[in-house]
């Protein structure tokens, strides 16, 4: 951002050009918009505070993200749909899973793709909150699947509450694949779904080595509901092309990133 503008701008005109900067770049920082258009940081707040009321952007600590995008497309839909890059992330997760290993399954359509993408003659103890990756899982011969029971959520297709908790806590895995709705550097992972938090925590606490499978778009996003740091991940799968963020900032954590050509 190199050209200041007039502090007298009207506030509607700022906030479109802020919207513009946002596309532009991925994120914005009140502290920077602030000495781009000559106004204080108080003003660049109120107006990040109109655009997320808006629906037009989400804000976090310090700026504003865009917004994540919502389908509007249930679970089994998802599922349904032909993803290539899900794919190709899936089959080198896949990849990482050893015979005689404890392994986690979170929820989720890419996390459902991973089993599916597992070679056929694994031998593995699986464990989930998925009933759908459940099923997946128990038709490879050599899989033995814990499924964590507990109330159905209809919208991510998994259970959750005490007696989910209670089993999850309970086992000590290997590896673990979570499931990600949203990623930032320093926000770190977040849920649209609130009840899936204790869920995909107690997976967390349970695992030696926690991998994250996703396609870019969730990268430097963030929903409502923190679930962890991104410090709690060993490794991240993605896409090559970033659209916004920096893999670099995960890399700069500890993190191994492996990114896929798609």
């Amino acid at each position: 951002m190199h050209e200041q503008h007039s502090p007298a701008e009207l506030p509607h005109l700022r906030r479109q050009k802020i919207l513009l900067i946002l596309e532009r770049d991925g994120k914005v920082m009140a502290s920077e918009l602030s000495q781009h258009f000559a106004v204080s940081e108080d003003t660049i707040r109120r107006d990040l505070a109109e655009l997320d009321a808006a629906g037009l952007v989400q804000r976090v600590h310090g700026g504003a993200l865009p917004r994540p995008k919502d389908t509007g497309k249930d679970y089994f839909t998802r599922v349904s749909e032909t993803d290539e890059v899900k794919t190709r992330l899936a089959q080198l997760a896949a990849s990482w899973v050893e015979n005689g290993q404890t392994v986690m399954f979170d929820s989720g359509t890419t996390t459902l793709q991973i089993a599916r993408s597992l070679p056929a003659d694994i031998r593995i103890t699986a464990v989930t909150a998925s009933p759908m990756t459940a099923i997946t899982l128990s038709e490879y011969k050599g899989v033995k699947v814990i499924l964590a029971g507990g109330q159905v959520n209809p919208a991510t297709m998994s259970a959750g509450g005490h007696e989910t908790l209670r089993l999850l806590e309970g086992i000590k895995a290997d590896l673990l694949f979570t499931g990600v709705c949203a990623i930032h550097p320093q926000v770190g992972i977040s849920s649209l779904h609130f009840d899936e938090v204790p869920v995909k925590q107690a997976m967390l606490d349970s695992a030696a080595r926690v991998i994250a499978v996703t396609t870019a778009d969730k990268l430097g996003a963030v929903e409502p509901f923190v679930v962890a740091p991104c410090t709690r991940l060993h490794a991240l799968i993605t896409e090559r092309q970033v659209a916004s963020g920096n893999v670099e900032d995960y890399r700069m954590m500890g993190i191994e990133v492996v990114q896929v050509d798609t």
